[in-house]
């Protein structure tokens, strides 16, 4: 992860130790929340955009209400070698909207679907990706221990599946 800069948008629970995790683990780590300041060894924005400005990966792990809006004012910011990846608990046509703002901007999309609470685990999740950015998600977060299963190239096909195995498992 040397050299990467990668931008954390939400530090709750879990963006908080994903952050810290990338940020031990060699990633210049900027990261943004309204609430939370930001965990040891990851650089505080004093908004968004300024966060995402330069990063090469874009974490977003913020609610579900607002992770449409935060991907359209940060995505602009980014350049076309980017990934922008949505780890927030939503609804599979979200991820699609959201994966609509990115490819406009040609930004490459994760649809990332956390298959386990991360306090304890933190970048170390069991993980679901699809998307344009699947591939790239995969590749990078299996290098940090991410156990990564890619379901392919359509936006929101994670987050369908995360939700058909919460339903099976109940």
């Amino acid at each position: 992860m040397q050299a990467a800069a990668v931008t954390v948008l939400g530090l709750g629970e879990a963006g908080s130790a994903i952050a810290r995790d990338l940020a031990a683990a060699g990633a210049r780590v900027h990261g943004f929340d309204p609430v939370q300041p930001a965990p040891e060894g990851v650089d505080a924005a004093p908004d968004a955009t300024a966060a995402a400005a330069g990063a090469d990966i874009v974490l977003s792990a913020t609610s579900a209400r607002v992770a449409l809006e935060v991907a359209e004012t940060v995505v602009p910011v980014l350049g076309r070698d980017a990934l922008f990846a949505d780890l927030n608990t939503s609804a599979p046509a979200l991820k699609r909207a959201i994966a609509e703002v990115a490819g406009a901007w040609g930004v490459r999309f994760a649809d990332v679907a956390l298959l386990r609470g991360v306090p304890g685990l933190g970048v170390r999740t069991p993980a679901l990706v699809s998307g344009t950015g699947a591939e790239t998600f995969a590749a990078t977060f299996s290098r940090l221990g991410m156990p990564v299963t890619d379901v392919g190239s359509e936006a929101g096909a994670a987050a369908a599946r995360k939700l058909a195995r919460s339903v099976f498992m109940k």
